[in-house]
């Protein structure tokens, strides 16, 4: 199979998911929008993938790409009904791009946290191959503040009540980063911005610890990351 894949950042890719591409056989085209890089025809490819950045969805006077990315994502779900899996901004893209609302967090989630499904996340295909509650790892500061009409709330938890959605057979939202892996952190890190959030939000020496935090994780987290990606290839 062939994906398209919306960057906001370098340093924001698709982690591991490109190793299990790689071992499937499948083709990947990125697209860098923050660095001005044209949006593809969207024919030849079978599943969107949209990451995570730093930007807000509402951002457009500053990031004009956010318009006609919004267009290609509606597209694609709607007109196409191709799979999708939006992770992070990605999620909240999937949500404005079909007529939900995103909006501030009254407090940024940062680092661990626990994530639980829904009933319908727990039958979900996809949603439903993790386990219950889950550990994930957060790094945002916006939510989807309502789903898309139609879209079904699939996971989670206090801090944030839209942690996954799914929309129509096979568009998926991931507030959470399934796709990092023992470099992620210290890539997200070099950014001075990603920085400044990460010590705002869990102190300085727990930005510092953070890696000796995750590190016990990395082996469920790729476990779970190789489950969810099975599945949904198995909906493709």
């Amino acid at each position: 199979m062939r994906f398209l894949v919306f960057q906001h950042l370098d340093v924001e890719h698709p982690g591991v998911f490109r190793e299990f591409w790689d071992d499937a056989g499948h083709e990947w085209v990125g697209v860098e929008l923050d660095a001005g890089e044209p949006i593809p025809s969207l024919d030849g490819f079978d599943r969107l993938v949209v990451m995570g950045g730093p930007m807000d969805v509402w951002q457009e006077d500053e990031h004009p790409w956010l318009k006609p990315e919004k267009e290609a994502i509606r597209t694609w779900v709607q007109t196409l009904g191709r799979p999708y899996l939006g992770v992070c901004l990605g999620h909240q893209l999937l949500a404005a791009a079909l007529g939900g609302e995103v909006g501030m967090m009254a407090r940024p989630e940062v680092g661990l946290s626990t994530v639980s499904l829904t009933d319908a996340g727990v039958a979900d295909p996809v949603l439903g191959t993790l386990s219950q509650p889950f550990l994930t790892f957060q790094w945002h500061g916006a939510e989807v503040a309502r789903p898309p009409e139609g879209a079904v709330v699939l996971a989670a938890n206090a801090a944030c009540p839209v942690q996954a959605l799914r929309w129509g057979r096979h568009a998926y939202g991931l507030q959470f980063h399934m796709e990092i892996g023992p470099a992620s952190v210290g890539e997200w890190r070099a950014v001075p911005a990603y920085a400044a959030s990460l010590e705002q939000a869990l102190g300085a020496a727990g930005a510092a610890a953070l890696d000796d935090t995750l590190a016990p994780h990395w082996p469920t987290f790729r476990a779970s990351a190789q489950g969810l990606e099975r599945a949904l290839a198995a909906l493709s």
